[in-house]
């Protein structure tokens, strides 16, 4: 992979990961459009890793106040144990995935563009039936963040929007559009960062984990996923509360076809 490639490859997977869009669909596309044959995991982790970063930067008063709060006696530190407990347990069913599933996953779908095509088109489909029956003004309960949950864990298909399945469930469920969109982008921290530390020890331990990408790539990829990334989560998190999901319900199912047509020539 050129240096080019990977900035590019970067700066797409910063700017589609807040969007209901999924950024491991359009990681594949860009591969495909680019003849990019292999990027490894250890590109996939790194990207991620620094569009994750780039949402603690974000949301850095949200987290501090969160782990300020945590040891607070009185209602503040119930609510921050609270939100806290909500984060655990949405990475229940990810979790379950990820040891039972995930190299499987991996193995049988990298690269497959078809089938990103045919995950996009779904998650058009989600967004648009979110935009019809969603019900917002809702809370957040145990039963409500099991499925969230739940929905993000079917999101480790490429072409299946993490933020977008997040985001429509939650707003299927009746959960106020705010908090939808912030959960959503905070839920995700812990498992993508335990991912990333994993990946490091993985790329310390030896050399042929990064054999896909050079050094200089990933880290200039890194670099420009976290900033677009960083920009991206600011605009975009109003973005998606105040114009709704219809366009990028539009966006995905067009995505989805050109993967498919893609596939077929």
């Amino acid at each position: 992979m050129a240096l080019w490639e990977a900035i590019l490859l970067g700066v797409v997977q910063g700017l589609t990961e807040f969007l209901p869009v999924s950024s491991s669909g359009h990681i594949e596309l860009g591969k495909a459009l680019l003849g990019v044959e292999e990027a490894g995991l250890a590109f996939s982790v790194v990207v991620h890793g620094a569009t994750a970063m780039s949402t603690l930067v974000v949301f850095r008063k949200d987290i501090s106040a969160l782990l300020v709060g945590l040891p607070s006696p009185g209602e503040k530190g119930k609510e921050s144990r609270s939100f806290a407990g909500r984060i655990l347990l949405s990475m229940v069913p990810l979790a379950f995935v990820y040891v039972l599933f995930m190299d499987e996953i991996e193995a049988k779908l990298d690269g497959e563009i078809g089938a990103v095509g045919v995950a996009l088109m779904v998650t058009a489909g989600l967004l648009f039936w979110a935009q019809r029956g969603g019900r917002s003004g809702g809370k957040l309960g145990a039963i409500q963040v099991l499925i969230i949950g739940c929905a993000q864990a079917v999101a480790v298909l490429p072409g299946i929007s993490r933020s977008g399945a997040t985001i429509s469930t939650s707003l299927l469920l009746g959960v106020d559009r705010t908090e939808a969109a912030r959960f959503s982008f905070l839920m995700v921290l812990p498992p993508i960062l335990g991912a990333t530390a994993l990946e490091i020890m993985d790329l310390v331990s030896g050399p042929a984990s990064v054999a896909a990408v050079s050094a200089p790539a990933l880290l200039a990829a890194a670099l420009a996923a976290f900033f677009s990334g960083w920009w991206a989560c600011r605009k975009m998190m109003d973005l998606v509360k105040r114009n709704g999901l219809n366009g990028f319900a539009v966006y995905c199912a067009l995505a989805g076809l050109t993967a498919l047509i893609l596939d077929w020539t």
